[in-house]
């Protein structure tokens, strides 16, 4: 176990480090290194002991002689270039997240599903060495690869994190007492089957949030947080992205974007007995029937899965990549001077 209060990776880079190479190009490549690692690409070979040693932000050459750029990654460069089991929240949505959960240090926290642990991270880090993170996922596959990726980016487990692979609906009340639980984010296919047990564990003024991808989604948990009347109401938003190519007087819009990937909802647990006070709405087309509610079954929302080969390869490479943090982690305690 590990306390997240440790600061990331510092200093010469070590074996088992995770760096981060920038080509001549602009390409990426993450590389764990090794004693005897290389990096092979078109234009020549990078040997992993010529960085062993060096400080974070060199730049040396490989044997063709073109330079790369070594860096240490930081969160949003390893949540991007870690191993997936399942695909991960981005990290744009990610930080808004936890500032729209408001995610504070000391805080009790439950998500599910863990998926392959960008979000976790995020979270870890906000709740500090003093709160705790209970990530419940389904599948003992996607937790493994999560474990791995989780404990290579903080060089352990922390001690604030723990995993229950089982169903939140079942798992839930027997982990969390009633009414305490400070947050709790969903990131599921139907999060709207799990709001009720979640309404129970959540603190009065806790915050429930579910991230979900499609708009038929949007509308179905919306309309099951309203029915509860158990929370305040529902508040939607996504989150769009645009860089710029800024470089003397060439400033523009970049022409790609990270556009949509998912739509946050939040809402806040009213105290036992309060009733919400009602929201006038114009009338509208807002009714829905027997029709309506087919189309947010988790069926026909749909599921992306990967099959079982590509997701066995990303658990041997986060159970590979959390090896070297370890080894990192070992070798930086034997160069602390003792006391």
């Amino acid at each position: 176990m590990t306390d997240t209060r440790a600061q990331r990776p510092s200093g010469p880079f070590r074996e088992g480090d995770r760096v981060q190479l920038t080509g001549p190009k602009g390409r990426l490549h993450t590389v764990t290194l090794r004693e005897d690692g290389e990096l092979h690409t078109h234009q020549g070979v990078l040997r992993h002991r010529d960085l062993i040693g060096l400080p974070d932000g060199s730049v040396l050459a490989n044997s063709s002689g073109h330079e790369y750029l070594a860096l240490r990654p930081l969160l949003r460069d390893f949540a991007m270039s870690m191993p997936r089991g399942a695909a991960i929240i981005y990290p744009k949505d990610a930080a808004q997240i936890v500032m729209q959960a408001d995610i504070f240090p000391g805080a009790t926290v439950v998500e599910a599903g863990v998926g392959s642990g960008a979000l976790s991270l995020s979270l870890l880090r906000a709740i500090g060495s003093d709160g705790k993170l209970i990530s419940f996922e389904r599948r003992e596959d996607f937790a493994d690869v999560a474990r791995g990726n989780v404990e290579t980016f903080f060089g352990g487990t922390p001690e604030t994190w723990s995993v229950v692979v089982g169903d939140l609906l079942e798992a839930l009340p027997i982990q969390a007492e009633p009414g305490s639980v400070d947050r709790v984010v969903l990131d599921m296919l139907a999060p709207w089957e799990c709001i009720d047990v979640v309404a129970d564990a959540l603190t009065p003024g806790g915050v429930v949030l579910c991230y979900v991808a499609t708009a038929t989604q949007l509308s179905r948990v919306a309309e099951y947080i309203r029915a509860t009347g158990l929370f305040t109401e529902p508040d939607a938003s996504e989150t769009m992205v645009r860089g710029w190519h800024v470089e003397g007087l060439a400033v523009r819009p970049d022409h790609r974007m990270v556009a949509h990937t998912g739509f946050l909802i939040t809402a806040r647990r009213l105290a036992p007995g309060a009733i919400a006070p009602s929201v006038k709405r114009r009338a509208s087309k807002s009714s829905y029937g027997d029709d309506d509610v087919e189309q947010w079954t988790p069926g026909a929302v749909g599921d992306r899965e990967i099959n079982d080969k590509n997701l066995r390869k990303r658990a041997r490479e986060a159970a590979r990549a959390a090896e070297g943090a370890r080894l990192a982690a070992t070798s930086r305690e034997s160069d602390q001077p003792t006391e």
